[in-house]
């Protein structure tokens, strides 16, 4: 009950924030706004979810066959809703590895999959923000362009760096994880059941690392053409509203205020997203025009998620905990 007014609270802040930035002009923006393009945006997250759907069959490999496609597209849009209803998106990967169990894929090998997801993620926004700063070296940038790629180049790098850290010296963290352990007085029993857990996932994600490259370059590619698609909505909204900015900009805007989202901890970053990306839209397009952007983006890339993927994580999820209820009322 706390985490669904914790959700709700999250949402209503969602959408007065934007509402109160433009006031009554932000209604009439949004009433002009043409139906058509609302509609390419939404055909474009479905589309968005397909694309996720053939990435995670590709990771799978020669799990594949364990997941039907129609299993596999609502793990994805499942997933996703996990991702916008729990702080910091943190039930996006239990779902993921959750339903991939449920069909006979061993969680070692759900979390492999799940981290060569979001290595390929890592990798695209790297390669995007690399091409946006050498964009902007043509360009006469604000000090608060300047700023957001400075801090974007900073923590993208630094994510990067963290994930060669622990992969080159993962024995060595191991070993001092297994000390710290000790010294929290846990169990020697505990302490060999998550060793072997850590085991069993690095040598899965050796397996994933060890695909065809022909597959991962695949995998990478589906990356390119899925964010692209998420992330050109801010820039298609702030079109259909006559605003002119440049879609390397509305990129940014969106990277860093979904970033924002996430280390707020709120549900899908649900008023941290919105402030922050008003803060640095409302001086490029105005208030008004800012304000009616940023509530058809979330409308979009956020509310869609919880009302189409809601459904789909209870049928996925709800519907075996029901048959177990049941199975226990009739014995």
């Amino acid at each position: 009950m706390s985490r669904a007014i914790v959700l709700i609270v999250a949402l209503l802040a969602a959408v007065l924030i934007p509402a109160l930035l433009g006031g009554g002009e932000t209604w009439s923006r949004l009433g002009h706004f043409p139906l058509t393009w609302l509609l390419v945006m939404f055909g474009m997250i479905l589309l968005c979810w397909l694309i996720n759907t053939l990435r995670l069959r590709l990771l799978l490999g020669d799990q594949r066959d364990r997941v039907s496609p129609v299993k596999s597209l609502g793990v994805v849009m499942a997933a996703e809703f996990a991702y916008c209803a729990t702080p910091g998106g943190s039930g996006g990967p239990l779902t993921i590895m959750a339903l991939l169990a449920r069909n006979g894929v061993r969680p070692a090998r759900g979390s492999a999959v799940f981290a060569m997801d979001q290595l390929s993620d890592l990798l695209f926004f790297l390669c995007a923000l690399s091409g946006i700063f050498i964009y902007a070296l043509f360009q006469h940038l604000s000090q608060r362009m300047e700023w957001m790629l400075t801090v974007s180049a900073v923590s993208m790098f630094a994510g990067l760096f963290t994930c060669v850290l622990v992969a080159r010296y993962h024995r060595l963290l191991i070993r001092l994880s297994g000390r710290l352990l000790i010294r929290l007085n846990i169990k020697p029993a505990t302490r060999l059941r998550w060793a072997r857990k850590l085991l069993h996932f690095l040598a899965a994600f050796t397996d994933t690392l060890k695909l065809p490259w022909q597959t991962l370059i695949t995998v990478f590619a589906l990356t390119c053409l899925h964010w692209a698609l998420r992330y050109s909505v801010l820039y298609l909204a702030l079109r259909g509203l006559g605003a002119d900015v440049q879609w390397a900009w509305s990129f940014l805007i969106q990277m860093l205020s979904l970033s924002a989202g996430q280390f707020s901890l709120l549900p899908g970053g649900a008023g941290a997203a919105e402030l922050t990306s008003a803060a640095l839209l409302a001086p490029m397009v105005g208030k008004s025009t800012a304000a009616a952007a940023i509530l058809i983006w979330r409308a979009v890339t956020y509310y869609f998620y919880l009302i189409v993927g809601g459904p789909v994580f209870l049928l996925m999820l709800g519907r075996p905990l029901l048959k177990k209820l049941l199975r226990f009322r009739q014995a």
